[in-house]
């Protein structure tokens, strides 16, 4: 998470979505760059509400714009496929090596997932607070010129990223039955990413309803 306070913007880092890349170029020009622990440089707009909000209103200012990038859901899913296949991960829980990505977005479709399918979703990394904290800006992965723009004319510099932490290549594919699966399952993430429209501007889920009290 990158917070940019004469920009009045915070850049929240979803997994999987180049975000290393971006800390890497953009941190010199931050007020604060939280790059760890994971828990908080990948920190959700439900934590950046709780944590990290109350002190940016207070110290910096209260007009402040929240900037995301998510990945079209499937080419996400693959990225942590194919991210968990690395040789460091053999041997472990949550390794993919021995798995086809088909069998991997089953599992992610599971009511209980297992570790290694165990990544959460896009849409309740992006999920809206009942207090109205949301995501402002929000751009498609694959829209990186529209990304860069954004950040250039925002940040009053020119940008140049380098491809950082990128997850080795390998084959995807999906079954249509399992596709039609995760679609169904997971409708609200391919929802909000094809509400994303240009410049970020987009259509945001409504927030969770409070749950009502037990009788």
């Amino acid at each position: 998470m990158l917070v940019f306070s004469k920009a009045k913007l915070v850049f929240l880092s979803v997994p999987k979505t180049g975000s290393t890349a971006y800390q890497a170029s953009l941190s010199p020009l931050a007020a604060i760059a939280v790059t760890s622990p994971p828990e908080l440089k990948h920190a959700p707009v439900f934590r950046y509400n709780r944590f990290f909000r109350p002190m940016i209103e207070r110290f910096i200012t209260p007009d402040v714009d929240v900037l995301a990038v998510m990945r079209e859901p499937i080419s996400w899913l693959g990225s942590w496929y194919r991210y968990r296949q690395r040789p460091a991960m053999a041997g472990t829980a949550n390794s993919t090596q021995d798995l086809s990505f088909d069998d991997f977005v089953t599992a992610y479709c599971m009511g209980e997932q297992p570790g290694f399918a165990a990544v959460g979703a896009q849409s309740k990394f992006l999920e809206p607070q009942r207090n109205g904290t949301c995501v402002t800006h929000l751009f498609r992965y694959e829209d990186q010129p529209g990304l860069l723009h954004f950040l250039e004319q925002r940040l009053g510099t020119t940008i140049k990223t380098e491809n950082l932490n990128a997850s080795p290549a390998c084959a995807l594919e999906l079954s249509a039955k399992t596709e039609a699966r995760l679609r169904r399952k997971f409708s609200s993430d391919f929802a909000l990413w094809e509400g994303i429209g240009a410049n970020g501007h987009h259509t945001p889920l409504p927030a969770r309803p409070k749950p009502a009290p037990k009788v």
